[in-house]
């Protein structure tokens, strides 16, 4: 009877063990393999079925984001994807649940992207991260995001919906690693009180700019005017840190280049190089522009300069319009607040940034944010192995959602970013739909809506949408910097020598030299970069 029992105990354990089920929790991998077919209900409703069929009842994402403090639409587009996306398997008795677990979301996407780099291959990065394009080829080129070109391809309606120049920022190596979230123009801002004291009629002004008839010459006529009449403490206030991709604009303005296209390399473009240097150099050396702006703190003193007309001109972003409104930089009469939409639209003019001197071409800059996948997505739920493939399929599923028309309009309009949809730049101009904005009367989550009011109270208003549709145009004239692996590196030496022009440490043509010897000295950057053209002789700023 001892043997029996024994073998029937055997039996039992084995039999527990073949059925794949231990401690009541199923083991057995059901089918894993689901086919996207473009139509996302049916897609997801198949996901879904995969997922429970696993018994996997919770999935775990986290979403990585980063910039200025209007964008937060950057990681709760992913939250609110997720809600829509548990609502379409909820109606179709799907029982399985997205939970976003982290939304991590910093103010330098710098340090966003150096924090993603380095907890990337330890497997403590957020499934979702947005950042720019930029940095896209190195993420690529690590294996650190997710090639989503075949993906991308039964949902080809919805790509062909962004703005092709975007979803082109989005590839490397002619593969689709994300897809875009949101793009800018760089616009030159003016003060309009500080020009009508110096006698600087603005009116026809972004047409002369578009002519290439105002150039930068004319940029230093009026700063150095304003200075010396005493209608402002300062010519020119511009963006600080990285040369990335804000000053590189004056490259493009005197004719030059970053890249070229028929060796795949980057370009130190010695002559337009020299001629932007000069210029900052002119500025600071004049007393028009602070010689150590590129350490100045943003909150406290670049933006504050600005708001309280303390400067003529300054190179900004279309963000900064609606920034001013939500962030207290207007301390003038003790209280620190944010500046009513009136305020921005009279104390702002706008154009593109002039051209470099007569016969060049005005410009902007973008930098597209791309949502990226990380490569692991999914990689703490249940069954990650046998699930991979479903998991990222959902991960990008996701990103569909995520870029819904309505999303991608509120993020424009409460942070001033120019929309990547076609459908999402229709809803901006619809009145109504501006209303229900304001009320949030839309149809979002309870943790969105939380986390966007006091933004949305503040931004929301017929003023701001007319900014956006104004600037619209300045896209036909934008650039872009190359998506080249080794671009930061460059952009990091043209920090540094933008810094020591300004601070008089360089004249112009030491700190060109500085740039190449900085590039020849770095055996990758020596690879990847060609040097091309030499410092201009007898060239004179500002020109007659």
């Amino acid at each position: 009877m001892r043997a029996a029992a024994l073998w029937l105990v055997a039996l039992v354990i084995f039999g527990v063990i073949a059925s794949g089920c231990i401690g009541g929790e199923e083991a057995k991998t059901s089918s894993a393999e689901v086919q996207l077919t473009g139509d996302i209900t049916k897609d997801l409703v198949e996901i879904g079925k995969v997922l429970e069929q696993n018994g996997v009842k919770e999935v775990k994402f986290s979403a990585w984001g980063s910039g200025d403090p209007n964008s937060v639409m950057r990681v709760y587009g992913i939250v609110e994807a997720a809600r829509r996306i548990n609502k379409i398997w909820a109606d179709n008795g799907i029982n399985v649940k997205i939970v976003v677990t982290e939304t991590h979301y910093v103010a330098s996407f710098q340090d966003a992207y150096k924090e993603y780099l380095s907890k990337q291959p330890l497997g403590q990065a957020g499934d979702f991260f947005v950042n720019s394009y930029a940095f896209l080829p190195t993420l690529a080129d690590e294996g650190y995001i997710l090639d989503i070109t075949e993906y991308a391809k039964t949902y080809q309606s919805v790509v062909d919906d962004f703005y092709p120049s975007l979803i082109e920022a989005s590839k490397y190596n002619g593969k689709l690693y994300g897809l875009p979230q949101d793009t800018e123009a760089r616009p030159l801002y003016i003060r309009k009180d500080v020009a009508q004291r110096i006698g600087f009629d603005l009116s026809g002004l972004d047409e002369k700019v578009k002519n290439g008839e105002f150039t930068w010459s004319d940029v230093y006529y009026w700063a150095k005017k304003a200075k010396e009449e005493g209608a402002a403490e300062w010519g020119l206030i511009h963006r600080k840190g990285s040369a990335h991709p804000d000053l590189i604009q004056f490259i493009f303005a005197f004719g030059g280049k970053l890249y070229d296209p028929n060796t795949g390399k980057l370009v130190v473009d010695v002559p337009a190089v020299y001629k932007w240097l000069y210029v900052e150099w002119k500025f600071a050396r004049d007393g028009l522009l602070p010689e150590d702006i590129m350490s100045w703190d943003w909150a406290k003193q670049i933006h504050p300069a600005v708001v309280e007309g303390r400067t003529l001109f300054d190179i900004g972003g279309t963000w900064y319009w609606t920034e001013w409104q939500t962030k207290q930089y207007y301390a003038k009469g003790g209280t620190p607040r944010g500046l009513k939409p009136e305020e921005v639209r009279d104390w702002f003019y706008y154009t593109l940034f002039p051209a470099g001197e007569k016969g060049d071409k005005p410009v902007t800059l973008s930098q597209p944010f791309v949502w990226m996948i990380n490569s692991k997505a999914g990689q703490l739920n249940p069954k990650y192995d046998e699930l991979k493939d479903v998991y990222h399929k959902l991960a990008f599923l996701m990103l569909i959602k995520a870029s819904d028309p309505d999303i991608n309009a509120i993020h424009s309009v409460i942070s001033a970013h120019l929309p990547v949809r076609k459908e999402a730049a229709k809803l901006i101009k619809d009145e109504k739909w501006l209303n229900d904005l304001k009320a949030l009367n839309l149809d979002l989550s309870d943790e969105v809506k939380s986390n966007i009011r006091d933004i949305v109270q503040a931004t929301v208003n017929p003023i701001n949408a007319q900014f956006l549709a104004d600037v619209s145009y300045m896209l036909e004239y934008t650039h872009l910097a190359p998506a080249h692996p080794k671009y930061p590196a460059l952009a990091d030496i043209f920090k540094e020598a933008v810094d020591k022009v300004l601070r008089g440490e360089m004249t112009p043509e030491e700190a060109v030299n500085y740039i190449i010897q900085k590039v020849q000295a770095d055996p990758e950057l020596a690879q990847n970069v060609e040097i091309q053209g030499e410092i201009p002789k007898d060239w004179k700023f500002p020109q007659g």
